[in-house]
């Protein structure tokens, strides 16, 4: 792909960001299909159009596909694997959502925090309390926002209490 052609894309993509952020779904849905019609090796789009999918048109086989390609495409975009994981843990699909979790901690600029918590989210699910713990520890350790580590706090005492209550 050219350079111009690239500048054209980003352009289409970042106009499609906007009208999701002014309530413009439907246009930006149609504006991230033309620039996958173009270029369908768009990762950007193909995570933005996954999250309209998911969050707006709840049509979750939809989300599951383009999040996937968006990783496949953009493996160095983290906004993809976040919102993969979101995804997967609603849908309850905890062997999917442990591989991308694999994957997604490998990513440069990624942030540990939000993976770990994911994975304590992931282990709570499980009933697995103790490595559920052990992850929301690792969230506080890589976090640097004093409400995310109240969460993560508020997580591990609600996992002891469930250890408590479960025996």
């Amino acid at each position: 792909m050219s350079d111009t052609t690239n500048f054209y894309l980003e352009e289409k993509f970042l106009s499609a960001d906007r009208m999701i952020s002014e309530g413009r779904l439907s246009e930006a849905a149609h504006l991230l299909e033309e620039i996958l019609a173009e270029a369908p090796d768009f990762g950007k789009a193909h995570n933005h159009l996954g999250w309209l999918y998911e969050t707006k048109f709840k049509n979750y086989a939809q989300a599951e596909e383009h999040y996937r390609l968006a990783i496949k495409f953009s493996p160095e975009y983290p906004a993809a694997y976040y919102n993969y994981c979101y995804c997967l843990s609603t849908l309850r699909k905890y062997d999917d959502l442990e591989r991308v979790l694999e994957l997604a901690i490998k990513v440069s600029g990624i942030s540990y925090a939000t993976i770990y918590n994911e994975y304590g989210l992931l282990r709570e699910a499980q009933g697995k309390l103790d490595d559920a713990i052990h992850y929301f520890r690792l969230h506080i350790q890589n976090s640097f926002d004093a409400k995310s580590i109240e969460t993560a706090a508020d997580s591990i005492k609600r996992c002891e209490r469930k250890k408590q209550l479960i025996g």
